[in-house]
């Protein structure tokens, strides 16, 4: 581990929450004319995931940041004019296509990796590649099929193929459809002067610490590796040369770096009053969330229901810069149930009441209906201010 030089600021915790926050769009006028674009651009990763219980988590997204953007929208402006593409970042993720060439280091980590848990049957690569060539774009079905059989597990030799070259980087995740991959050749769906491999590991490195670092405003060495899952060692190569600042964070144990563009400008603006999915990357690294806003959250949609504590698929409320509660949501018709809800005090329900009736208007829900408050005495001032709201 290399000596670490002098920060060159010392922030406040609440100084590294209001960075934070701007960073990931939460504070301040939201840019709508960016509209979904910008945001994509701002954050550079949009996190996939198959649940959806008030919607997808690429649908919360800018939702959480801009407010009710139709669903129809966001996927029009994330998937048309080779504006982005899918790939392994954080996890699954929409990344702006500006991003292609920064990847360049984990396609070719991938080309050469020795071991794969799927067989690949001779031939199969060339042939998805041909049939892309002469048919695409298309999904795995149009190309013969996902599934051996009705395992999740069990993918055919087709879906195996297309998935590799998908990580080689000869194919290219261009859109869901159906939930379903469509996949065309790189060659098509990549601008020309993008669709190179030229950026040699350590500029692909250096690049995203970077993104990563304006991404979160400020963060750990840790926070800044986990937003496009690189390892430690990966970050400390180049976080000297990444163009971020090294900054002493009060109650922080572990050194830190930031934007100094950042840094430059102090924090100011209104505070963003929402519901934020789980996967949303302002959240989606437990520890700094933990150290950031004081608030522990897990997803609990993998855990035996018996032993959930906040629900299925809480979603944690954010209001005035801090994480006020969790709503584990669900739809029936036109209501928006929260089938649970956990406040951290009677300052809270307002907030939530907002959080609410607004998430229940983006998904054309008329109604509210409350279950369950971990605080039985706030259910009535609750039921109150969403009466309120919702007339």
């Amino acid at each position: 581990m290399t000596s670490l030089p002098p920060p060159t600021a010392e922030l406040s915790a609440d100084e590294a929450r209001r960075l934070a926050l701007r960073a990931q769009g939460f504070l301040g006028a939201p840019d709508r004319r960016g509209g979904v674009r910008g945001v994509l651009r701002h954050l550079g990763a949009v996190q996939l995931d198959t649940i959806s219980v008030l919607a997808r988590s690429h649908e919360l997204i800018p939702y959480a940041r801009l407010g009710a953007v139709g669903r129809k929208t966001v996927d029009k402006a994330y998937w048309t004019d080779t504006h982005a593409f899918e790939y392994w970042s954080h996890a699954a993720c929409i990344l702006p296509v500006e991003e292609w060439p920064h990847f360049a280091f984990r396609r070719r980590a991938y080309r050469a990796r020795p071991h794969w848990h799927h067989d690949l049957p001779d031939g199969t690569y060339d042939q998805v590649i041909k049939q892309l060539k002469a048919e695409g774009p298309l999904t795995a079905t149009d190309l013969g099929g996902a599934k051996k059989t009705s395992e999740w597990w069990d993918w055919s030799g087709t879906k195996v193929a297309v998935e590799r070259a998908l990580m080689y980087g000869e194919v290219v995740c261009t859109e869901r459809r159906g939930w379903k991959r469509v996949y065309d050749l790189a060659e098509r769906a990549i601008p020309d002067a993008l669709l190179h491999d030229e950026l040699d590991d350590t500029e692909c490195l250096r690049r995203l610490v970077r993104l990563a670092g304006q991404s979160l405003g400020v963060g750990t060495r840790a926070d800044i590796a986990d937003y496009h899952r690189l390892k430690g060692e990966q970050v400390e190569a180049v976080i000297a040369d990444s163009g971020l600042v090294p900054v002493a964070v009060e109650g922080w144990s572990k050194p830190a770096w930031a934007d100094p563009a950042a840094l430059a400008t102090p924090p100011r603006g209104r505070h963003r009053t929402t519901l934020l999915s789980p996967f949303d990357s302002l959240i989606w690294e437990r520890a700094r969330t933990e150290r950031i806003f004081g608030f522990t959250h897990r997803l609990e949609a993998y855990v035996p229901k018996q032993k959930r504590i906040h629900g299925y698929f809480a979603m944690p409320v954010l209001a005035g810069g801090h994480l006020v509660g969790r709503v584990d949501p669900a739809r029936e018709g036109t209501t928006l149930v929260a089938k649970q809800i956990t406040l951290t005090g009677p300052k809270a329900v307002p907030a939530v009441a907002q959080a609410l009736t607004e998430a229940a208007s983006w998904v054309n829900c008329t109604d509210v209906r409350v279950e369950r408050v971990d605080t039985p005495e706030l259910r009535e001032p609750l039921n109150a201010e969403l009466a309120r709201a919702l007339n």
